[in-house]
């Protein structure tokens, strides 16, 4: 079985096919998913999503490329990660491919959820982009932990982020055929601190590339690493799968 450990199910693209896109995960052994917040304007679709179906569960943050939106507090995000089935905070981060100038609104921002996911007790799940020494830097600061997701940077970065107790989430760019440095650390992140993920709506793997991605093809992310490891598909996706259920106190029956 596998688990898709993030997606965006409340995105208009997978949300208006909702029912096809749960068959189509059971019909491939995916068995749970985590639907991320992005804001908090949009978190109640999330949150409903994650009530509403056993094996789906929701995230509560604010996305580092979202400027110009009312701050969560971290009372705010406290309260709203006690909900039934919130399991993390984020996603959260740093992105400075597509933000410019000055900031420091999106540093204060991600310290923010990390010092929320302490408050809380929950796992963090954070964003990084072009911007990997300062999110580790905080990280380090802040004394975040949990999960480095659709992680697209080197080994060097990676190895920083798992020294700080991080899990690394691969998504469907390990099956591009530009990603070779990316398959390097597929090869490299230890099966008991490594994750699989669609990122859904986007990023869909080979042989579903330029589509809409779905929590389906998660299993083509397991697949695809585990041939680079040269192990059995199976041994990727249980490893994978146990560490979900044990990061996020998901239960594995509960679906």
């Amino acid at each position: 079985m596998f688990v898709d450990s993030h997606c965006h199910l409340d995105f208009p693209e997978l949300s208006a096919d909702l029912p096809a896109v749960l068959r189509a995960m059971r019909e491939n052994r995916v068995t749970h998913a985590l639907c991320i917040g992005v804001e908090m304007d949009a978190w109640p679709a999330v949150h409903a999503l994650a009530t509403a179906h056993a094996n789906l569960y929701a995230s509560v943050g604010v996305h580092p490329d979202y400027a110009d939106l009312v701050e969560p507090t971290v009372d705010l995000l406290v309260a709203r990660s006690q909900l039934s089935k919130v399991v993390a905070i984020g996603e959260t981060g740093l992105d400075y491919f597509r933000q410019t100038g000055d900031l420091e609104w999106q540093r204060a921002r991600f310290r923010k959820h990390i010092r929320a996911a302490r408050e809380a007790g929950k796992p963090l799940v954070v964003h990084t982009r072009a911007a990997a020494d300062d999110t580790i830097a905080i990280m380090r600061e802040e004394r975040a932990g949990d999960v480095m997701h659709c992680f697209t940077e080197a080994w060097d970065v990676a190895q920083r982020a798992l020294d700080l107790g991080f899990h690394i989430s691969f998504s469907g760019i390990v099956t591009f055929r530009n990603a070779g440095e990316l398959r390097d650390v597929a090869k490299r992140v230890p099966l008991e601190r490594m994750l699989i993920e669609t990122d859904s709506p986007y990023l869909a793997p080979v042989p579903h590339r330029g589509k809409r991605n779905e929590p389906a093809y998660v299993r083509h992310v397991g697949e695809a690493i585990a041939a680079l490891r040269e192990v059995p598909v199976e041994a990727v996706a249980e490893a994978t799968s146990r560490n979900f259920f044990r990061l996020f106190g998901v239960d594995a029956h509960a679906a």
